[in-house]
């Protein structure tokens, strides 16, 4: 499975901490993956589709259990992608525009609600299994191996609102999108992510999540110290090349034996070592040399070369 579908199912299972969770998720689910039709003055059904299992029996079991409410659960397969889809149908019955109401869905005067119904996330154990209900309906999240990333579809911009409203309270810094006639919610830095999953008790996705995001770093770290290895490699050998250039320039003009002895002797090492760094050249001298002293003598030589030049 996906890391997305092992993290819905981990939280599909997530034991409500007080009697009014299951409440909240069921709320979240229903905004998100329902469609509430209009069958008369007053009377509505409403279906819920879902191409996530967990999700689907969690919706059925939370209507009947909460609500009374009888379903009909019909799982279809898409010819194109081969995978199920689930349509659960709620239809028109006493108790269920009650429900609805008591969902958030409706308000006392039956027109749709778009926001929160504060009172659905009033606790912080509510608040979460809301937002646990809400990454069941639409959520994503990448495989924490690649980019880190997380997104919440929805058709409300006010629920959108909400949602990040709701994250705030955590300490949960989320944006909105909007993509076409939808609203995404995502996250795009792996300590939100992180939060977030924690938050909602998704507590194994998030132990994988942060064994990744130690790896990432210390790989990063290996990446930074290798990178700053081989620059300072390059400029040592691009450095050494000059040198070369410039002791031939002054070989030529002047000849080994009229330098000073200084100046000699690091032309013999710089040759032996044609690779080496000056810090090298120095311990290689005799007696051996600070890298600040070698430094000198290269900018000695490399003056004589400029000055053979010029002439």
């Amino acid at each position: 499975m996906s890391f997305t579908a092992d993290v819905k199912d981990e939280i599909a299972r997530v034991a409500p901490t007080c009697s009014h969770c299951e409440r909240a998720t069921l709320a979240a689910l229903v905004r998100i993956e329902g469609t509430l039709f209009l069958s008369g003055k007053g009377r509505y059904r409403m279906e819920v589709a879902t191409d996530n299992p967990p999700a689907a029996r969690l919706v059925v079991r939370l209507l009947h259990t909460l609500y009374g409410l009888k379903t009909e659960l019909t799982m279809r397969r898409s010819v194109l992608h081969k995978t199920p889809n689930y349509l659960i149908e709620v239809p028109a019955q006493p108790g269920l525009v009650a429900a609805l109401e008591d969902l958030g869905v409706l308000s006392g005067e039956a027109s749709l609600e778009m926001g929160i119904k504060e009172d659905l996330v009033a606790k912080q154990c509510c608040a979460a299994a809301y937002l646990r209900g809400a990454f069941l309906g639409s959520g994503f999240v990448s495989n924490p191996r690649s980019d880190f990333h997380f997104e919440i579809t929805l058709e409300s911009d006010q629920l959108a609102a909400d949602l990040v409203e709701l994250m705030a309270q955590k300490d949960i810094h989320a944006r909105i999108m909007q993509r076409r006639s939808s609203y995404m919610v995502y996250l795009k830095s792996g300590e939100a992510i992180l939060e977030f999953l924690a938050f909602v008790g998704a507590h194994h996705g998030a132990l994988l999540m942060e064994e990744e995001r130690v790896v990432k770093s210390v790989r990063n770290d290996v990446n930074r110290m290798i990178n700053a290895e081989l620059a300072n490699q390059q400029k040592a050998s691009n450095a050494a090349v000059g040198q070369l250039f410039a002791i031939r320039t002054v070989l030529e003009h002047y000849g080994m034996e009229r330098l000073p002895p200084a100046i000699q002797e690091f032309i013999r090492l710089r040759v032996a070592h044609p690779n080496a760094s000056l810090k090298e050249l120095g311990e290689a001298s005799d007696p051996p040399l600070s890298k600040s002293a070698v430094y000198h003598r290269v900018r000695r030589l490399e003056a004589l070369a400029k000055e053979a030049e010029s002439r």
